[in-house]
């Protein structure tokens, strides 16, 4: 996996919002096992802890799970999935409406200009 951090934000929310997109993009698959804390910590080049705290905070949210005994794994609940992504599409449009509408646009514009570059990117 990617790690993509900046310092504009905490870290342990960069990588809870990392680890989400992906388990909603398919990356990280229902009932997988996730790497060790230590191994995610190095591999994101964060400290332990830091990475302790993005896991626990998803376990609060229940996307991932602990056995004690083998580790933890991500969640087998494809609706909580399913549910998590429609949130996250939701924040990136009304973020992107809220940009057009900075720079003037109106929604209807916003969207023609949107069906034009996905008919282009698609061709």
């Amino acid at each position: 996996m990617e790690w993509d951090l900046d310092s504009d934000r905490p870290v342990y929310i960069q990588l809870i919002e990392q680890i989400q997109a992906g388990i909603i993009s398919g990356y990280f698959k229902p009932g997988d096992k996730l790497p060790s804390v230590r191994d995610l910590a190095a591999d994101a080049t964060v400290n332990p802890n830091t990475m302790q705290k993005a896991l626990s905070e998803l376990e609060r949210t229940g996307l991932i799970y602990t056995n004690r005994t083998s580790g933890r794994f991500i969640t087998s609940d494809e609706t909580l999935i399913k549910k998590l992504k429609a949130e996250s599409t939701k924040d990136i449009i009304l973020e992107f409406l809220d940009k057009m509408k900075q720079l003037g646009f109106e929604p209807s514009e916003s969207l023609e200009l949107t069906k034009d570059i996905v008919k282009k990117m698609y061709k």
